[in-house]
């Protein structure tokens, strides 16, 4: 990167704010709107004829965010960019909220599509229909530099005692939890800025996330770094994690052009070409699909 994560990943964040206060302002009349109408008719054709694609972001790096000159930019944006473009959709407006309202405003019809890289998981495809991941990733934590409690996995948290932070709304919670550490302890911080800053201080020993995720937000630390990224056991299986788009129930249809643009382009390169410009690398990309992540 030309700056530094630092202050790639709060130039976002200061900006968040004014971005949720907006983006609130049009959930509320959208989800006025949602209540008096019922989504019907090919979506995809109503959103040619408009012209427009609403995008729900959480601002996380590398994923979906606003960078320092004001532009939404991450890799679900952007390969939403190309792909709603040859679906014939010429604008992509995203709208940031909180990572625990995307799913809730999908539904209420605030936005269109989810694009934040979620994870595929059982629990959200009861409620969504998940286009087929564009990556895939292990966990990784963010510890003090050279690891003084030697924590690699959720297991060595537990035996260690280790005071463990994460995300809100993150899937290592789950993870954490399975391996025995107990939920009421897990501290909740806002996103991996934090989280950073909660390992430096001292206040947390260790910060779980994804392995992606970890090793950009301590690029420039002099006080902590990312372990090897690993995967999380969970019932004695290992999880390996895939993220993809999220779309209504109603919208199928739009769902499988969507995955058939996404498919050409996983085909071609040019997927990897798109995700290694924020950090991905080849064996982050996968040939999994949502119907399998679902089960």
């Amino acid at each position: 990167m030309a700056r530094t994560v630092r202050s790639a990943l709060r130039a976002p964040l200061r900006r968040r704010a004014l971005l949720l206060s907006t983006a609130g302002a049009l959930g509320a009349v959208a989800a006025t709107a949602g209540c008096s109408r019922v989504a019907s008719g090919d979506t995809l054709d109503r959103l040619r004829s408009q012209g427009t694609v609403r995008l729900g972001i959480a601002g996380e790096v590398p994923y979906g965010y606003v960078d320092e000159q004001g532009e939404f930019t991450g890799e679900a944006p952007e390969l939403a960019r190309i792909v709603f473009r040859r679906l014939g959709i010429a604008d992509v407006q995203p709208v940031a909220t909180d990572f625990a309202s995307l799913i809730p405003g999908l539904n209420s019809q605030q936005f269109d599509v989810v694009s934040a890289g979620m994870y595929i998981t059982k629990e959200r495809c009861a409620q969504v229909v998940f286009s087929d991941p564009e990556y895939q990733m292990l966990d990784a934590f963010v510890v003090r530099k050279g690891n003084p409690k030697r924590l690699r996995s959720y297991e060595d948290v537990v035996r260690a005692g280790a005071r463990f932070a994460t995300g809100t709304g993150y899937a290592q919670i789950g993870y954490a939890v399975a391996a025995g550490y107990p939920e009421k302890d897990i501290v909740i911080l806002q996103d991996q800025v934090a989280g950073l800053n909660a390992v430096e201080s001292g206040r947390v020993d260790v910060f779980a996330g994804t392995a992606l995720t970890a090793r950009e937000v301590v690029r420039k630390s002099s006080r902590a770094e990312a372990t090897e990224a690993f995967a999380a056991v969970v019932d004695g299986e290992k999880r390996v994690d895939a993220g993809g788009f999220a779309f209504r129930p109603t919208d199928s249809a739009l769902r499988d052009a969507f995955n058939t643009e996404l498919r050409k382009m996983r085909k071609s390169g040019e997927l990897f070409r798109v995700m290694k410009r924020f950090g991905f690398t080849r064996d982050e990309m996968t040939t999994l699909t949502a119907e399998e992540l679902c089960r």
